[in-house]
């Protein structure tokens, strides 16, 4: 396997114009993410830097952009927010730790070969999961967007607080946000091309804010500050007894979602660019760059929408243009940091606000009720779980209801499949030496008949059907229809057989093959019947079946005739 992502210089023009123009798009992005997470404006550069640069180069998506991205944001400030509270002064290098340990499970997820199977989660449940991290997004970016700090205890202690926030509101500081948002709903759309609103948004906020506000007396506008030119300072891995099982399930979590959200906009690529990214490459990308990240200080990332659909219209098509933005990122933090440090909070919360209202699935949530209510039900109940539980929890508990629902309607198919034929006039298509056959048994061959995936919840309307097998004397087991055969359903199957073996009925197994034919040899059913009674067409055991039934009449007459003596 290729170590490195795809590079070429055959598209050195589309890929360096794509680079540019993600990386003006991260810039806003990337300070105020930062500022977000509660690790400050640096770290939201860095791991737009590292990020980007790491996963487009081990990758395996050509024209992903990676970047800190709202959900990977929203879980790293509950991280910093909950590791600094029980231990102010190591709080923020253990959430750096967090971080790197959530790219070695990246690494792992990709080195089992998991890809496939991350994004294989009901569209309800991600609808649910994105819609309430949009939600998280809005309710951490109220306080300073209105010029107040951000009070702890996450999405439950903004409400709580919510009154003294709007009682202590900043006029000026409100102003500046409602400025950015207006900017960013109202931003043309032919312009986002060319510009982007959210640099846009911020030049101008920022503009604003020097020349009309710098002489407030009422309350100094709150900015970044001054960012300090230069490489990132190493973040030596830091633990503690007591936040070790903490940091641990943060670090599942944010690898978890990390993957995820990055593999739903790999698909997103994929579908402009008519490719097939190569999605466990891409999670050990994706993992090597938030493990060097967490080292260097820098916020977790994975793959962002935006600026990957800005990146390929603007002609990238290579990683080239991911590394060629990290570049361009890099000049920026090494020499022009300065420039950032007059940038008011409020223009960022506004650009974070509005991404937590893009994040929302608004067109899903005005259809889903009429769809389901089931469907409903899956994705309110995710977004409740998201907001006010945990983000895993609410992904865990979501696919949990899907899945059964889901079973529960499979059962319901499969169960159909299930059925007992007595005679010609039963529902499955038989043939009409089948059906004569089946005729002059007169009742007494019962033909149990089984197609399709025989999963587990099949196995009550196995017991069901075979339940009158007392009033028949040979049992036929039609397999031939069945590509799988769960462990619940072969055990009732089993029972069936057992049941007819101890009331002295004979039993005819047909077109048990390949899978399902080793299933029955592992559970020892094979050993309960005589070999010449494992059949591979189902007219072949009718005859036979016929036959074991007149022999057995014949039987029965021979007794009846026979005289009754006195010895």
């Amino acid at each position: 396997m290729q170590i490195t992502n795809q590079i070429h210089f055959r598209n050195l023009q589309g890929d360096i114009l794509g680079g540019l123009t993600a990386a003006v798009v991260a810039l806003p992005m990337a300070l105020a993410f930062g500022i977000a997470s509660g690790a400050g404006a640096s770290a939201g550069l860095w791991g737009a830097i590292l990020v980007g640069f790491f996963a487009a180069l081990f990758g395996g998506t050509p024209s992903l952009i990676s970047e800190p991205t709202g959900p990977m944001t929203v879980i790293v400030t509950a991280v910093i927010a909950g590791l600094t509270a029980n231990n102010p002064e190591n709080g923020l290098a253990m959430a750096f730790t967090v971080v790197m340990m959530a790219g070695v499970f990246q690494i792992i997820f990709g080195v089992l070969r998991l890809g496939r199977y991350i994004t294989m989660l009901p569209y309800n449940v991600i609808s649910g999961f994105m819609t309430g991290i949009g939600v998280i997004l809005i309710f951490i970016q109220i306080a300073p967007f209105i010029g107040q700090e951000t009070p702890q205890g996450g999405v439950i202690g903004v409400i709580q607080n919510l009154p003294t926030l709007v009682a202590n509101i900043n006029p000026w500081e409100t102003m500046l946000g409602v400025i950015t948002l207006a900017i960013l709903f109202f931003y043309p759309t032919q312009f986002k091309k060319v510009v982007p609103p959210q640099l846009v948004a911020l030049i101008i906020g920022t503009a604003i804010s020097l020349i009309f506000f710098s002489g407030v007396e009422i309350r100094t506008i709150a900015t970044i500050g001054e960012i300090t030119p230069g490489l990132p300072q190493l973040q030596i891995p830091t633990f503690s007894s007591e936040n070790l099982r903490l940091m641990f399930v943060n670090a599942v979590v944010l690898g978890m979602v990390g993957s995820i959200d990055c593999l739903l906009t790999c698909l997103v690529s994929d579908s402009l660019t008519r490719t097939e990214h190569k999605s466990n490459k891409e999670l050990i990308g994706q993992g090597v760059a938030n493990l060097i990240t967490g080292l260097c200080g820098g916020i977790a990332g994975s793959g962002a929408t935006t600026a990957t659909v800005v990146n390929i219209q603007a002609g990238g098509r290579t990683a080239l243009s991911g590394i060629s933005r990290a570049l361009v990122l890099l000049v920026v933090v090494l020499w022009a940091a300065p420039l950032t440090s007059v940038i008011p909070l409020a223009v960022l919360a506004g650009i974070v606000l509005k991404v937590g209202i893009n994040i929302i699935d608004w067109g899903f949530l005005k259809r889903v009720h009429k769809i389901s209510w089931k469907a409903a039900g899956i994705v309110y109940s995710v977004v409740l779980l998201t907001v006010f539980v945990d983000l895993m929890v609410a992904v865990a508990v979501g696919v949990f209801i899907a899945n059964i629902l889901t079973i529960e309607r499979l059962d319901q198919l499969q169960s159909q499949s299930v059925k007992a034929i007595t005679d010609a006039d039963d529902q499955i298509v038989l043939t009409a030496e089948e059906k004569q056959l089946l005729d002059l048994a007169n009742g007494r061959v019962l033909l149990f008949h089984l197609s399709g995936p025989m999963i587990f919840g099949v196995a009550k309307a196995i017991a069901r059907e075979h339940s009158a097998i007392a009033n028949y004397d040979v049992l036929i087991v039609d397999l031939g229809e069945v590509p799988i055969l769960g462990v619940t359903s072969s055990l009732a199957i089993e029972n069936a057989i057992q049941e007819a073996l101890d009331q002295g009925r004979e039993v005819i197994v047909v077109g048990a093959t390949g899978k399902v034919k080793r299933r029955l040899e592992k559970l020892g059913i094979v050993g309960l019947i005589p070999g010449q009674y494992w059949m591979g067409d189902r007219l072949t055991a009718l005859q036979e079946g016929l036959a074991l039934v007149r022999e057995k009449q014949s039987y029965h007459y021979d007794e009846a005739d026979k005289p009754f003596s006195v010895s």
